[in-house]
């Protein structure tokens, strides 16, 4: 049941955040959209129908985080679910992406969803139930050219995410992970301005709709994961058997940032 669930979603002022925090809406849930953009979390505010909350808050700040948690539970009640979506890339090469890019998408990327998963914690743990999405990437399962620091946020990710699900399951505190390949959204447009990356993959591009939609799905049924496409989840599978022989045969298509 989603109906009246509080939902906190990081990175809620655009792209699968904003989406899924409409369709939660419309199902009756409650959903607290954050992003440090205050003027577009106010625009995304209208577009979301029935009762909802929006605040600022940077993911890469814990006291604000810590914060804002506090701010929530008094003013809405009991978190129930929180949607770890809120990160960026940068789609350059190892040799000349710049040291401080890697850090800043690490702090961001996963950091961002360790502080979050901190600040709930203890409120989850109190009621003996919660649920934590984590929201990774395909890039977290297979690295390509161009995407070695963001790559490896998602790789961060997905290990958390692992070890999270096995340690709070006791607790009543349930972890999922998705990992979504390419999307038609504004992250895409400020990881590949030139739009080179976007080109060439247009034809497999998920839209916003089809993640939130998946999203909602795993808030109802609880799942632990979910890869998106299905040809990208299969082609995954086959790349962790077959590793070499998926390398010469994928590997112009993998890398074609």
């Amino acid at each position: 049941m989603i109906r009246n669930k509080i939902i906190l979603i990081t990175g809620g002022s655009s792209g699968i955040g904003a989406e899924t925090a409409k369709r939660l809406a419309l199902r009756g849930a409650i959903p607290i959209i954050t992003g440090r953009n205050e003027n577009r979390l106010k625009e995304m505010s209208a577009e979301i129908e029935g009762r909802h909350g929006i605040y600022r808050m940077d993911v890469t700040c814990y006291d604000e985080v810590l914060q804002i948690t506090q701010r929530i539970q008094q003013e809405f009640g009991a978190i129930d679910v929180l949607l770890n979506n809120a990160g960026f890339g940068l789609f350059e090469s190892f040799v000349d992406g710049e040291v401080e890019h890697f850090a800043s998408m690490m702090d961001t990327n996963y950091m961002g969803m360790v502080r979050c998963a901190k600040a709930v914690l203890p409120y989850m743990q109190k009621r003996g139930s919660g649920h934590i999405i984590n929201v990774a990437s395909m890039a977290g399962k297979i690295s390509t050219a161009k995407a070695s620091g963001y790559a490896a946020t998602k790789h961060a990710v997905l290990g958390l995410t692992n070890a999270m699900r096995t340690e709070l399951a006791p607790m009543g505190i349930t972890v999922s992970a998705i990992n979504p390949g390419p999307i038609d959204t504004p992250f895409l447009k400020s990881a590949d301005p030139e739009g080179t990356y976007f080109d060439s993959v247009r034809g497999f591009m998920l839209t916003p709709e089809r993640v939130a939609a998946a999203i909602v799905r795993m808030i109802e049924r609880k799942t632990p994961e979910v890869d998106l496409p299905l040809s990208a989840a299969i082609g995954i599978r086959i790349y962790g058997l077959f590793p070499r022989f998926a390398d010469r045969i994928a590997g112009r298509w993998l890398n074609r940032k």
